[in-house]
């Protein structure tokens, strides 16, 4: 669907553009509701999210607020508001289960007809399949549930995987000889959980081989201050000399 967006984009000599939202509309209806259950589990941080854009030569990528205001436009409003003068919207691809607006009220063949009486053109991309399986973040989501990492990697195009900074923690790593990197998130709800075996990128020119747990943190000491948290949590099996004994670590 990037491909063809990028095709699109420079035959027409604009820039290629993504729009997404933050937070995730399930997002913020499941607090509105007070109904936690229902927020979709986060596949990626928005950070990560917006990296892989870039590197599948995305031009440009907006990033809505998802809020009450925005929740309520009428599908029509979407369209002349945020399509037609907010981003002077030369074409517009979208997927086949694609829907906008109040209530989802608007459709692919009212965008459509809006866009020929506008002046833009709409285009709708069939679902991709991968070995029979529909390519969707809910056919994600499950796969990392289930710890499936072959069938999330077939369904992603690529080795799952998720950054962020290291912060600090009480340091019990460091008494336990188990010197650990923590990377806190924001969200609540990840898709994965669990132990893994993982790669580390960035600290060497070569990944350095570790264990991780991903989940929420429990603690009941009130000081923790990754207590009640999502952490991912990444124990470097041969940690390098170079890097020193303490460097950024719990």
């Amino acid at each position: 669907m990037l491909a063809l967006l990028n095709n699109e984009a420079r035959h027409r000599g604009v820039p290629s553009c993504v729009m997404t939202f933050e937070p995730h509309p399930r997002d913020f209806f499941a607090a509105q509701l007070r109904k936690p259950d229902i927020a979709p589990a986060r596949i990626a941080t928005l950070r990560d999210k917006l990296l892989e854009l870039a590197e599948c030569g995305v031009d440009q990528c907006i990033v809505l607020p998802f809020n009450q205001t925005f929740a309520s436009l009428a599908p029509q409003t979407f369209i002349e508001d945020v399509l037609r003068k907010g981003l002077g919207v030369k074409y517009v691809l979208v997927g086949d289960d694609f829907r906008f607006g109040a209530k989802r009220a608007g459709d692919y063949p009212m965008l459509d007809s809006a866009g020929a009486a506008r002046g833009f053109d709409v285009a709708r991309m069939n679902s991709y399949e991968v070995r029979g399986l529909r390519v969707s973040s809910s056919a994600v989501r499950d796969a990392l549930h289930r710890g499936h990492m072959q069938e999330v990697a077939q369904l992603l195009g690529r080795p799952y995987a998720i950054s962020g900074h290291v912060v600090h923690g009480r340091k019990l790593g460091r008494e336990l000889n188990c010197r650990t990197l923590n990377l806190r998130f924001t969200h609540w709800k990840p898709a994965a959980s669990g132990i893994f075996v993982v790669q580390v990128h960035g600290l060497t020119d070569q990944p350095l081989p570790g264990v991780a747990n991903l989940g929420i943190r429990p603690s009941l000491d009130p000081n923790d201050v990754n207590g009640g948290r999502v952490l991912l949590e990444t124990h470097c099996l041969d940690w390098p000399d170079s890097l020193g004994a303490g460097w950024g670590l719990r």
